[in-house]
């Protein structure tokens, strides 16, 4: 008798051991199916965010040397009008972001910096310049370098960034949506996002 109780006790045993180790198993895996779900929709929303604007400028372009002293000047100018289509942009696949299947967290490290760039079109009009103050390369660049600088300055003070910054927090909406229906923690820099409202907090 005490025998086959010893026999039941130790076969109740193995097949709890067993059904634990398969219990195991079935959670790893289904961990290892989320974290690479995740890992994918990441990889799916790396895509630039990219807002387009239009400017204009109109230059002035003036330049004179002395010739011989003060007393003679040579000159040379230029109207220059300047059309430029500016692009706005986040590369999603450079964010640093890891995946902790232990802690079931997507922490999110850092956001790559916007990528502005610049096309401008240059039309010069009323080009004059004295025989001994020809144009030369060294006007153009220093043209496009002072245009390209102004148009800078514009499109930081206007809402193209804070437009694609709005763009960028759009992307991000879809870590946090994915995250939280899996039972995820969704974090930035450490701190965890509660919320679709907590994204505000993400800055490049």
């Amino acid at each position: 008798m005490k025998k086959i109780l010893l026999g039941l006790v130790i076969g109740a045993t193995l097949l709890f051991a067993f059904q634990t180790c398969q219990d195991d198993k079935e959670d790893k895996s289904i961990l290892e199916e989320n974290s690479m779900l995740i890992q994918q929709e990441i990889t799916n929303v790396s895509k630039l965010v990219v807002t387009e604007g239009h400017f204009a400028e109109v230059y002035n372009y003036k330049d004179s040397k002395e010739l011989f002293g003060p007393l003679l000047r040579a000159e040379k100018k230029a109207l220059v009008v300047v059309n430029a289509d500016v692009t706005v942009a986040y590369d999603l696949s450079k964010i640093d972001f890891e995946i902790d299947e232990a802690t079931k967290t997507v922490k999110i490290k850092s956001i790559p910096d916007a990528e502005i760039n610049l096309n401008p079109d240059f039309e010069y009009y009323d080009v004059t310049a004295d025989y001994l103050n020809q144009f030369d390369a060294a006007d153009y660049n220093k043209i496009k370098k002072t245009v390209k600088a102004s148009l800078m300055k514009k499109v930081e003070a206007s809402a193209l960034r804070t437009n694609a910054e709005n763009r960028l927090i759009s992307e991000l909406q879809k870590f946090y949506i994915l995250t939280n229906s899996m039972g995820w923690r969704l974090t930035y820099q450490e701190q965890t996002i509660e919320s679709l409202d907590g994204l505000q907090v993400i800055k490049p």
